[in-house]
């Protein structure tokens, strides 16, 4: 299989996965607590306005996720 048809199918499989995290989350939300909501959304918006940014590779973006998402998930992590 040329490098073409393995990057086509891996397009793919990352669609598939992302309609699958959709899917799931929208399962999640209804239930969680609002304080968990809140955080939810606050990782989630810091990471996607991380990815609108064209001049970050992915490396870069993950790299600061780790830093500046830490203390959202602690706090998650924290919250019982």
């Amino acid at each position: 299989m040329g490098s073409r048809n393995v990057s086509a199918a891996l397009d793919q499989d990352i669609a598939m996965a992302h309609e699958r995290f959709l899917r799931a989350m929208e399962g999640r939300v209804p239930s969680l607590t609002l304080e968990s909501k809140e955080r939810y959304f606050a990782v989630l918006s810091l990471l996607v306005g991380k990815l609108e940014s064209p001049d970050k590779n992915l490396r870069d973006v993950l790299e600061e996720m780790m830093v500046e998402g830490a203390t959202l998930l602690m706090e998650e992590l924290s919250s019982r």
